[in-house]
């Protein structure tokens, strides 16, 4: 359930999946949470089918060059969807490369406004950055859209509460992600056949743990920080 760093853990069997040779440690190392956050945000709040199949979702990933981002951004391409993005200005063209059709910077006015370029309006929001009220998502959302909350705090739990208590058709829903061998080896298996890739940030050994968490906490890094043995 994650807590903690060790040069050895123990785990559930029912809980772990073999890592096949092609998949280095490093690229499995980002799967078990951040991979899992963005592949059941995307399937089972989002509702995109990642064999492409069904219609469209018009989608929205903030934080996009993150941990979780840019996993998401990567599996939704794998589904009928259009993806806009929302990253620093340093990590536009990144993000395009995952495969993003729109991509904003966040400190512009449309990138903070979450406007998409092409006027399209969000089925689904995967929210996987932080202090953006539930007023800047509503203009922006289609008449059923959802925004999928993946660090809710207090406010989005406040919001989620009055959208279901008014009935509204705009939802906004905290999302918690349970460990599903069959999700990670599906993500295990993208990775072994290419479609699916870990971009790492940087690498840390395990004496300098500290420093590692000091770059995750400043929330800049592209990609996944990784802490070996």
């Amino acid at each position: 359930t994650g807590g903690g760093l060790a040069e050895y853990a123990v785990a559930k069997e029912n809980l772990t999946v073999a890592r096949s040779p092609e998949v280095s440690a490093a690229e499995g190392a980002g799967l078990p949470v951040a991979g899992l956050t963005a592949h059941q945000a995307l399937t089972q709040a989002a509702g995109v089918k990642l064999d492409g199949s069904g219609q469209q979702v018009n989608l929205l990933i903030t934080a996009a060059s993150g941990g979780v981002g840019h996993y998401a951004v990567q599996l939704a391409k794998l589904g009928n969807t259009h993806v806009t993005a929302t990253c620093g200005a340093r990590n536009l063209d990144f993000v395009k490369s995952l495969g993003a059709d729109e991509v904003l910077d966040y400190k512009t006015p449309d990138g903070a406004a979450l406007k998409s370029p092409s006027g399209r309006k969000y089925d689904a929001v995967i929210h996987c950055a932080a202090g953006i009220p539930w007023c800047t998502f509503e203009p922006n959302l289609s008449s059923n859209g959802k925004v999928i909350d993946l660090t809710p705090g207090p406010s989005a739990f406040l919001t989620f509460a009055m959208k279901k208590l008014t009935f509204s058709k705009k939802k906004l829903e905290p999302l918690f992600v349970s460990l599903k061998k069959e999700n990670l080896n599906y993500l295990v298996n993208l990775v072994k056949d290419g479609k699916l890739k870990t971009v790492i940030d940087s690498k840390y050994p395990l004496s300098k743990a500290e420093e590692a968490w000091d770059k995750s906490i400043d929330g800049h890094a592209t990609g996944k920080i990784i802490v070996e043995p």
